[in-house]
């Protein structure tokens, strides 16, 4: 049986790091609050753009101008404190690891986080103005866009996730090939139904429009090939590890 003292030592543990998680995630928000009003147009700026001269952004709700971009820098405080909070969860979790597993699982949360942001940065500088212009485009004669702010933001978050979240499949591929659950010839295998895959994929997570579709999708193909590359050369080091590890 485990030792009680060892489990309340680990409960312990685990509630002193998502403190500090949760302490980092509270730091930056009151580090940006005081920006909420330009963080919000900094993230409108995109659909503003593309705007008709005639059309604006409106509140619907009496405490929209309040709520929404509170919302936006609580959202983007978390989004910010993710290298502390993985450093928290590697903190915890690396005692039990072993030292290959340490010398894959630490490249892999820099690397996921730093691929979610890149996600993100897609979204917003690409993703964005071509969609929103073409959205502005195909809107009928005689009607006016004004977006609520609200609807807005709930948007553009669900795309931020869609897009980071996406860009997230070079490490799925290479966890699911150093674990063994598949191998690289397996997965170059299957990659016609990786194409089709995730053009239904960008179909369900992105707007009605095929520009949003296919600027989703090509990147996960993309980083697909890349997770492929990476994963060959993990299983390559493992496997040449393993039978140094022969006697």
């Amino acid at each position: 049986m485990a030792d009680p003292n060892s489990l309340i030592a680990h409960l312990i543990e685990l509630r002193g790091r998502v403190l500090k998680a949760v302490v980092s995630v509270f730091v930056v928000f009151l580090c940006l609050v005081y920006f909420a009003q330009d963080l919000y147009h900094w993230l409108a700026t995109p659909l503003l753009d593309t705007l008709p001269e005639d059309a604006q952004m409106i509140a619907t709700d009496v405490a929209s101008p309040f709520f929404a971009p509170f919302k936006l820098t609580m959202v983007l405080s978390f989004f910010i404190a993710i290298p502390v909070i993985l450093y928290q969860i590697w903190g915890f979790v690396a005692p039990g690891l072993y030292k290959n597993e340490k010398r894959l699982v630490a490249p892999l949360l820099l690397s996921s986080t730093l691929l979610f942001y890149l996600g993100m940065a897609f979204a917003y500088y690409v993703v964005f103005p071509l969609a929103f212009a073409f959205f502005s485009s195909v809107a009928p004669e005689g009607v006016v866009i004004n977006t609520d702010i609200s609807s807005y933001l709930n948007f553009v978050l669900k795309i931020f996730f869609a897009f980071g979240l996406a860009f997230e499949i070079p490490v799925a591929v290479v966890l699911m090939c150093w674990t063994g659950m598949t191998t690289p010839d397996a997965l170059r295998a299957k990659r016609p139904y990786v194409i089709v895959g995730v053009f239904v994929v960008g179909m369900l997570l992105t707007p009605p429009d095929i520009i949003s579709q296919t600027l989703l999708a090509i990147p996960m193909w993309i980083l697909y090939e890349f997770g492929i590359v990476v994963g060959s050369i993990y299983s390559r080091n493992k496997s040449d590890q393993e039978q140094q590890d022969v006697p």
